[in-house]
């Protein structure tokens, strides 16, 4: 029996994946900011907008989900039990979903504006 060592995916093809699995859940809104060059922190968000919070929750958790069946774990999460902002730490991307008043007030796009999207498809 040979055993294949599994290649690492890398971040910008992971944080797509992830953006992507926002967008089966029907998220609103899904972009990815490229900040290589504008922080150390990490190099990508993910964000992400919700309808409710109910649904907002189900959205991260899928992502958690399905991140989780393919060997990626997150390093940490906040805000799945309230639901208005939920934040999935992968350390090499980040993945925010919104409520959508959250999403207006803490206006992440506007806050890392010189940071470049990436393309998102389903």
């Amino acid at each position: 029996m040979q055993i294949v060592a599994q290649r690492p995916v890398p971040p910008p093809l992971l944080a797509r994946k992830a953006a992507a699995i926002c967008m089966d859940s029907k998220a609103d809104d899904v972009i990815v900011l490229d900040l290589h060059g504008v922080t150390d922190m990490t190099d990508y968000f993910v964000v992400a907008t919700g309808t409710s919070d109910t649904h907002v929750r189900s959205v991260a958790q899928h992502v958690i989900d399905e991140l989780n069946k393919q060997g990626h774990r997150a390093t940490s999460t906040e805000g799945l039990q309230q639901g208005r902002w939920v934040l999935l730490d992968y350390v090499d991307f980040v993945v925010h979903v919104f409520h959508p008043s959250s999403r207006s007030f803490y206006q992440l796009e506007r806050l890392w504006g010189d940071a470049p999207m990436l393309a998102v498809s389903p």
